[in-house]
């Protein structure tokens, strides 16, 4: 699995979101996801949501996904 097709796949789910995935080994990845979708939720539960995007991936084809999930407004504060 390549870092450009999680990316995809979680773009798809959001509307209009932010969305950089990188690794290095192709297994491993780290995610950037700026959403709207995320506002009045806590970590958890924006993590949960980038998850439902990827359904049985996680777990198999990405074995380790590192989120890091902001509204548009806490990113512009970033």
């Amino acid at each position: 699995m390549h870092a450009n097709e999680i990316a995809r796949l979680i773009s798809a789910g959001f509307s209009g979101a932010t969305v950089e995935v990188t690794s290095d080994d192709n297994t491993h990845f780290e995610a950037l996801v700026v959403a709207s979708e995320f506002d009045g939720k806590r970590p958890l539960a924006r993590h949960q949501l980038v998850y439902q995007t990827l359904g049985a991936l996680v777990g198999n084809e990405i074995h380790a996904l590192s989120i890091r999930a902001y509204t548009p407004e806490e990113w512009q504060r970033q």
